[in-house]
């Protein structure tokens, strides 16, 4: 679903920014200059299509933040703009149930707000643990929280805290007060720590205890930040989303480090530690079969390397799609490599058939250009020899393959 923004703004340059730096966030804008404007608006459309507003504190017919109190009980998220930097303009501000608010003076107002904007539709997956104090507190941070899109659960003792981090593997933060029954937060967040790493889970330690030592026990029993309560709501953001946007870089970092560039499927990197983490467990049976495109060079030189980037691509796009519970890998060039267990022999044979007659059937396209290509594949199959030897006895069965005429599965 591509979301909408409420921008109500009056100011033409301001407005004219505003609406790029939407777009740039892939949003679709829908301008309003005043609140009776941005009221027909609403009148016209359901609030579950807008992501959020944008709103100028300042309204000619607005001018004390009367369209932020209407996009708020309008229940749309509410992001206020602002060229007012008084003190009490900004507490009036931050009293209403708002996102955030941005000053205009601020040099960074525009790369803040696109990537504000992007979070918005990125926390709609992102899961948040409160954990401990009273029900109140968890309610309040929670209701914070859900401003920001956040996917909100919470615990008020360390087994419905173990229990929910089990259940839920999109949690990426956990907020840990001190106070739990019959334990404290500082030994929550040892246990937690025993399960997952700081790359898996985040975690803010909080109280309302003014201890340095207490600050020190949380990170030293493995959280990544810490809160004093009572805390300002600014701070209280910054440090959510620094904490959640950490282990998101974390995960995109491992992504990258494991992945194929051209195809999007696992490198040959990522192949060994995957494989040979589940050969380690001892399967029952195991299927590996190296994989090679039948005359690739001749696509490449015919046709161009545009050309057959594509018929990788799509290769590797069909291997998803046959080989969902299998590990799949690009090992270079036009190679690929298939490891299955607990699969027999026979069924790894016919997955593998199905998938070289599949892509015998399909026709790549690329503007005028039309181009079939057929694949050969090697397959060996065990209940017990090591990685190197099935890879050495799949590539002789794949040089069979290639010897035998091409476009066929040996074993």
């Amino acid at each position: 679903m591509r979301y909408k923004i409420l921008l109500i703004e009056q100011d033409g340059s301001s407005l004219r920014v505003l609406k790029r730096v939407i777009g740039k966030a892939n949003l679709d804008v829908v301008v309003a200059t005043s609140l009776t404007e941005a009221k027909i608006i609403f009148d016209q459309s359901t609030p579950e299509s807008f992501l959020c507003a944008v709103v100028d504190y300042y309204l000619p017919d607005a001018e004390h933040g009367e369209a932020i109190d209407f996009a708020i009980s309008s229940f749309v998220p509410v992001i206020v703009i602002t060229s007012q930097t008084d003190q009490d303009v900004r507490e009036r501000i931050l009293s209403k149930a708002v996102v955030d608010y941005i000053p205009k003076s601020n040099a960074q107002i525009f790369d803040y707000l696109s990537r504000l904007l992007t979070r918005l539709d990125k926390n709609k997956n992102v899961g948040v643990l409160v954990v401990g104090g009273n029900t109140k507190n968890r309610n309040e941070i929670s209701t914070l929280l859900g401003r920001h899109n956040f996917l909100t659960y919470q615990a008020n003792s360390t087994e419905n805290a173990l229990s929910t981090l089990q259940k839920h593997a999109h949690i990426k933060l956990m907020i840990c007060d001190q106070n739990i029954p019959a334990s404290t937060g500082v030994d929550l967040v040892a246990q937690v720590r025993r399960r997952y790493d700081k790359e898996q889970l985040s975690i803010i330690g909080a109280s309302d205890k003014n201890e340095a030592a207490l600050l020190a026990s949380f990170i030293k029993s493995g959280a990544n930040d810490y809160l004093r309560k009572p805390y300002c709501h600014e701070e209280f953001f910054c440090r959510v989303l620094q904490n959640v946007e950490y282990v998101e870089q974390i995960e995109l970092i491992k992504k990258t480090a494991n992945m194929d560039y051209l195809t999007g499927i696992g490198n040959r990197r990522h192949f060994f530690a995957q494989v040979g983490d589940i050969m380690g467990r001892k399967p029952d049976s195991m299927s590996l079969a190296l994989i090679d495109l039948d005359h690739f060079k001749s696509i490449n030189d015919t046709y161009g390397h545009d050309f057959g980037d594509l018929v990788l691509k799509e290769t590797a796009k069909l291997m998803k799609k046959h080989f969902q519970s299998a590990c799949i890998s690009r090992f270079g060039g036009e190679e690929f490599c298939v490891f299955m267990h607990g699969v027999s022999q026979q069924d790894a044979f016919q997955k593998l058939d199905d998938f070289r007659q599949a892509v015998s059937e399909r026709t790549f396209k690329r503007k005028s250009q039309r181009v079939q290509c057929t694949l050969s594949v090697g397959l060996a199959h065990t209940s017990n020899a090591k990685l190197e030897t099935l890879l050495g006895q799949a590539d002789e069965l794949l040089y069979q393959a290639k010897a035998n005429g091409r476009n066929q599965v040996v074993t």
